[in-house]
């Protein structure tokens, strides 16, 4: 494999935005300068993130450090994990196919949809009476 000293990239999901930075390593990530443990509470979350390193079968050799904002801990989790993705893919070009099939080099386009005006909610009415 031939990796790059490290790798930078960015991740988005929702209003999340992840600057991820690999590097080879034995594996720690940082999040915020927060260990994984501690910013991520469940496992699920953790899991999500870590996904592009297990696929690419780089889980122990690279070191992950990361800083995000915005959104919350599901959206965040989410960014990061494109971001990592991303990573991957631009220190060796042989993960592209794999991470590919996988969905993970897609960025999600939902987002939020806007309140309007005239209304409670975005698509909610307010009541509407005929007499």
């Amino acid at each position: 494999m031939a990796a790059l000293s490290q790798s930078i990239a960015v991740g988005r999901r929702k209003t999340s935005t992840a600057r991820v930075y690999l590097r080879p390593g034995t594996g720690k990530v940082v999040v915020n300068k927060r260990p994984l443990e501690t910013y991520f509470q469940l496992e699920t979350q953790r899991r999500t993130l870590l996904s592009p390193l297990t696929i690419a079968g780089t889980a122990n050799s690279m070191d992950v450090v990361v800083n995000v904002k915005g959104g919350g801990v599901t959206g965040q989790s989410e960014a990061i994990r494109l971001g990592i993705a991303r990573a991957l893919v631009a220190s060796s070009e042989e993960h592209r196919k794999v991470l590919r099939e996988a969905g993970l080099l897609t960025r999600d386009p939902r987002m939020v949809e806007r309140k309007k005006y005239g209304q409670p909610k975005a698509r909610k009415r307010f009541q509407f009476s005929k007499r």
